[in-house]
């Protein structure tokens, strides 16, 4: 259903509110570029601190920007499964071609209060569900069974899976079927993740380097893993450069290089250190993205 570069993009902020103007030309850039799909309101697109009237407005603006061109993944997750299946039903009614829901972070449910959380949400609105499983920021785990479970509801059609471990795919698409979308959640292991049965990723680094991005993610579709290689070792600098802080303070300030938006991250996100800007500048660098003494654009 879903394949490819998708991005999980990031909310461009000016003066303390979101920046609409940069956020229509970021999108509008991503398709122009090769982009295959567009996530807004994940986790970098700092959904924790967007209030709910610019969550939605940020998922009504990509809906309309992308007018059917890309499909659209909307994130709707929350660790209240009331808020969350409120959040899902604007993402139907707004025209997102799917929800992005997150496993309830801080409750810590058991395996079971999972099932319970997604299949409350599927039986709620009528539209397809992606699992986002982050054991890394949520501290639970989805198991391979419970996600089984969840896959024989009609509406639970694949995973974006950020829990690092590359057997993963493999185990999933025994339990899950072939059909059962998944997305890599983690730029650094998708080569291996789609070696392994993934079929995409949804992607970080897409929001500074659409188009190469997307090729790797089409030489992999291909077969073309040779390819596919060359291409990741290219961006592996660059995948591992945004996450040296917490994402998206990072890939903000990288975005800022490219004169795409301010790099403003909301509180508790801090500017991040001289010592990573250093880091990031240089990772562009190598990909080709910018010069070596780059400085940011002003917009």
């Amino acid at each position: 259903m879903f394949k490819g570069s998708f991005v999980a993009l990031i909310t461009p902020f000016r003066d303390g509110g979101v920046d609409e103007k940069a956020f229509r030309e970021l999108v509008e850039w991503q398709i122009d570029e090769g982009t295959h799909g567009l996530v807004p309101c994940g986790t970098t697109g700092e959904s924790p601190t967007l209030s709910h009237k610019e969550h939605k407005r940020v998922v009504e603006l990509c809906v309309e920007l992308a007018h059917g061109r890309v499909p659209v993944i909307a994130g709707t997750g929350s660790n209240s499964t009331t808020e969350a299946i409120a959040l899902t039903d604007h993402a139907k009614k707004a025209g997102a071609d799917a929800a992005l829901i997150v496993t309830p972070y801080y409750n810590k449910p058991t395996q079971a209060g999972l099932y319970a959380h997604y299949k409350a949400i599927h039986d709620a609105v009528r539209l397809p569900i992606l699992i986002y499983n982050i054991p890394g920021r949520c501290v639970i785990d989805m198991n391979v069974d419970t996600m089984a479970a969840l896959a024989k509801l009609p509406r639970i059609v694949g995973v974006k899976d950020t829990t690092l471990d590359l057997t993963r795919p493999s185990r999933t698409a025994q339990a899950c079927g072939a059909k059962f979308c998944q997305l890599s959640g983690e730029d650094a292991t998708a080569l291996a993740f789609n070696a392994n049965g993934g079929v995409g990723c949804i992607s970080v680094t897409a929001n500074i380097a659409p188009r190469a991005v997307a090729h790797f993610q089409e030489a992999c579709q291909r077969g073309d893993y040779k390819e596919a290689l060359v291409l990741h070792n290219r961006l592996m600098p660059l995948h591992q450069a945004l996450f040296i802080e917490t994402n998206p303070a990072p890939v903000k300030y990288a975005a800022s290089l490219l004169g795409l938006c301010a790099p403003d991250c909301r509180l508790p996100l801090v500017p991040i250190e001289a010592a990573t800007a250093d880091k990031v500048r240089t990772a562009m660098a190598k990909a080709g993205l910018i010069g070596g003494a780059a400085k940011p654009k002003k917009k």
